[in-house]
Order: C-alpha cells, then sequence, then structure tokens
C-alpha cells in the first residue's frame, strides 16, 4: 500500500500523488520515464546517486532509465564500451570537444564539416584558444602535415558533407596514435548499419541521431560512443551543460532503431540505382556516390564499409540556375533540409546552406554552383528515378 493510502488526503492532494505501477510482466517496449526527479526511501540513497558516475537516477539530467536503454542499444551498434544521448547532434559536438580541448590545444579537421560544427570549430572554440587547421578529408597525407605537438584531435566526417569524400579511417587513426592526438570520426551519414569507425582504431564516434537512427524527420538527438573512461568524462560536462536528451525523445530514437537495418538497407538500394539511373541523363554532369565505380574513392568505399548509404550528389550542366529550378521542380522528392528520413530530401547547397558564397567563394570550397545533393528515401526506387526524370528532362 502506498504512503498516501495510509491517510484520507483531500481530492486535491489524490489528484496529485499517485500510486506507483505494478507490473507483472516486463513490457515489450521500453516505456517512456517521463519524469525529471525520481522518488527516494531514504535521504542517504539520494547522496548515493548523485555521486555515481551514470546511469543514476535521482535527476534525469544525470540519467533517466529509457535515455539508459538508448545509450546501451547505440553503443552496442557501434561495438563501443558506452554511450551517451544528447539534446542534438550539435550537444553531442559540442560538449565532446569542449571536454577533450583545452586552450593551446590544436584540431586537423577536414575541410568539408557540417556548416555548425566548421563554426563552433572556427568561432566558438577559437575564441577559448583552441586552434584548427582544415586539410583535404581524401588525403592522409595532409592530416599528418599538419599535425602539430599541440594536436590532440584529428576531425573527420567520412562520407563528408556535401561532396561524398571519403577518409581512410584507418590511415588516419596511425598518424594520430604516432602522435598522441585522438581521432573523434561523426559516422552520421554511414550509420553503424554501414560503417564502424571504432573498429577500424577511431577513438569516438558522433551522430546526430536526429538523422538515420531516428530516421522519420520528428526528433533531434545526438549521441557519442567511445570508452568508458573517456566517456566518463564526457557525460560530467553534460550534466554541467545541460544538453542532456528528452526521455521521450529517446523512446522516439529507440523506436527508429528498431527499423534501422531495414530503411539503411533501402536506402543503400534506391540510391545506387537512382546514380546509376543519374550518370546517364545529358543534364548531369557528374554524380558523387561512393558505391559507384566512377567516384575517385568507390576502392577505399568498399575496404571500409559495408553499404554505401543513401546520400548522393550530383552536378547539373546548368549551374545555379538548373540547380534551383531542379530542387522546384520534383514532385516526390521533398525540398528541405537535413537528411536521413524515410522521405527523400533535396537541396541545392548554393541558393540554401551555402547561399552566402559567391560563386567564386563556393568554387573554393570545392561546391559548383550546380551541386545537388540528395538523401535518398525508402519511397519505390522507380517512383524516385521517375520524378528525377521529369525535373531533369525540363533542363533540356
Amino acid at each position: 500500500m502506498s504512503k498516501s493510502a495510509e491517510h484520507s488526503w483531500s481530492f486535491a492532494t489524490r489528484t496529485v500523488h499517485h500510486p506507483a505501477a505494478e507490473v507483472r510482466l516486463q513490457p515489450v517496449a521500453t516505456p517512456v520515464y517521463q519524469t525529471t526527479t525520481y522518488r527516494a526511501t531514504e535521504a542517504e540513497a539520494i547522496a548515493e546517486h548523485s555521486e555515481e558516475i551514470g546511469p543514476p537516477t535521482f535527476y534525469t539530467r544525470y540519467g533517466n532509465p529509457t535515455i539508459d536503454v538508448l545509450e546501451r542499444v547505440v553503443a552496442d551498434l557501434e561495438g563501443g564500451e558506452r554511450g551517451l544521448a544528447f539534446a542534438s547532434g550539435m550537444a553531442a559536438v559540442s560538449t565532446t570537444l569542449l571536454t577533450l580541448l583545452n586552450p593551446g590545444d590544436h584540431v586537423v579537421a577536414g575541410s568539408s564539416l557540417y556548416t555548425a560544427t566548421a563554426k563552433l570549430l572556427t568561432h566558438d572554440l577559437a575564441e577559448l584558444g583552441v586552434a584548427t587547421d582544415f586539410v583535404s578529408p581524401d588525403d592522409p597525407g595532409a592530416f599528418a602535415r599538419a599535425v602539430r605537438s599541440s594536436t590532440r584531435i584529428l576531425y573527420l566526417e567520412s562520407p563528408s558533407n556535401p561532396l561524398l569524400s571519403l577518409t581512410d579511417l584507418a590511415a588516419v587513426c596511425q598518424i594520430a596514435n604516432r602522435h598522441g592526438a585522438l581521432t573523434v570520426v561523426d559516422n552520421t551519414f554511414a550509420t553503424p548499419y554501414n560503417q564502424r569507425p571504432l573498429e577500424q582504431g577511431v577513438d569516438v564516434v558522433l551522430h546526430s541521431a536526429t538523422k538515420y537512427l531516428a530516421g522519420h524527420s520528428d526528433v533531434l538527438a545526438g549521441c557519442v560512443v567511445c570508452g568508458r573512461e573517456r566517456a566518463d568524462k564526457i557525460w560530467l560536462k553534460r550534466t554541467l551543460l545541460g544538453g542532456t536528451l528528452d526521455p521521450f525523445a529517446a523512446w522516439l530514437v529507440l523506436r527508429g532503431l528498431k527499423t534501422l537495418a531495414l530503411r539503411v538497407r533501402q536506402h543503400n538500394e534506391n540510391a545506387m540505382l537512382i546514380a546509376r539511373a543519374l550518370e546517364s541523363h545529358p543534364a548531369v554532369a557528374r554524380v558523387l556516390y561512393p558505391g559507384l565505380p566512377s567516384h575517385p574513392q568507390h576502392s577505399l568505399a568498399v575496404r571500409q564499409m559495408s553499404g554505401f548509404g543513401g546520400m548522393l550528389a550530383f552536378e547539373l550542366r546548368g549551374g545555379r540556375e538548373a540547380g534551383i529550378h531542379l530542387v522546384e521542380s520534383t514532385r516526390l522528392a521533398v525540398l528541405a533540409v537535413s537528411l536521413g528520413s524515410v522521405e527523400s530530401l533535396i537541396e541545392h547547397p548554393a541558393s540554401m546552406s551555402h547561399s552566402l558564397l559567391s560563386d567564386e567563394e563556393l568554387r573554393r570550397a570545392g561546391i559548383p554552383p550546380g551541386l545537388i545533393r540528395l538523401s535518398v528515401g525508402i519511397e519505390d526506387s522507380e517512383d524516385l528515378i521517375a520524378d528525377l526524370k521529369q525535373a531533369l528532362d525540363k533542363l533540356a
């Protein structure tokens, strides 16, 4: 019998104090522990929980059973010791870098990074005394040449955004090991279904779980997977910065993960078929997809990836004007930012994510004005190809 049942509490009091759920069989779906704080039977229990390195359950900013399940699942899928969940992909990135870097440290990063990550490195972390050099992501030698005695992190995204460049993870890890630096890899594009960086020697793996892990364009989340000791330090920083994931959002990501293998298999299959179809269209100058033999790093993709992903890019012969016209002409592919969802999403970087850059600045960044980025969904591939063809045919 609960405490409240021992007395004749008033109506108002009884609306607030409820009995605990009595469950004899475990639920099939992970419950949502939608609570900020937890009931204790002894005062000392709170102090004991507050000293744990997680997942303590005395206040959800520190830990929560639903979030804990998500963290354990993602760690298992990536093959790591411990996972941590965050309120967004950028919360995962920023908290990790703020944990691992100190004033005077140096970062070597691939030049094709998510825009917010690049800004974090060049502005916020630079203001804290952290220097960053950007190098070509497809040249391990460039990473080696940029390393200094103060280098602490080699930061990578592979495949990169939006050009689908690959980084030789094993080669860069060897460089980092020789210099006592850490490797941090954003594995959002590939997913652990297609690529497991920890198995290739990487120290820390990041995800914007908003994308493929959740997979339905309905939740913001981020994840980090690494060794337990390093994860404990990142967990402590997370409790101080406050970027903990909401329990219901964690539940949504868990629900998405149940179909991750099914979805990514379809993403992979659709993207390959679409990439092949695009290569033969006269309005397309080139297609960038790691699964195509024409991709300059196809052999590396075969070596370090088990699947080639649902992201592809292609360059139109008509430049910026053709790019804008194309993305405004598709009927099935949705004109929107983000990626990794069940529906196909299309964007024109020169007029959207990189709209402030001139054609010359775009050229220096390696982004042609006619470049299109396509996040291939799980729709029927024939429908997607037909939709792209009718839009491309208008450019002829």
